[in-house]
């Protein structure tokens, strides 16, 4: 009796990239692209962290993502919430430096606006 040998099939981690800048590997130890992409300094506007508010939304340029639970906030068919997503595929979003400043403009106003509080 001839025997065969099992065949093992690994999925490839997925690289996610902005404006095809790679800038990590999504190797599953991350809860969501949001998280993972925090953990790489790269800072995204998020408000709710479940899918609800839109406040993350992101142009995908290229590949598909997974989602943990189907989002209520409005999405078109090119936009992703990394908050409650994972890549399910490589990743190419349309973020920029540019984008990162106009997202940090707000925490820089609330920040101000706490400073005032305080003093």
């Amino acid at each position: 009796m001839k025997m065969s040998s099992p065949i093992l099939t690994f999925k490839k981690a997925p690289i996610v990239s902005l404006q095809g800048q790679p800038v990590l590997l999504f190797n599953g130890q991350q809860q969501s692209l949001l998280e993972a992409l925090e953990i790489k300094k790269i800072r995204i506007f998020s408000e709710c962290r479940s899918g609800f508010c839109g406040a993350c939304k992101t142009k995908v340029l290229s590949g598909n993502v997974q989602y943990f639970s189907e989002p209520l906030a409005a999405l078109e068919a090119d936009e992703c919430l990394p908050c409650c997503c994972i890549p399910d595929s490589d990743l190419n979003l349309a973020l920029s430096p540019k984008g990162a400043d106009t997202i940090a403009r707000p925490q820089a106003l609330n920040a101000k606006a706490e400073q005032v509080l305080v003093d």
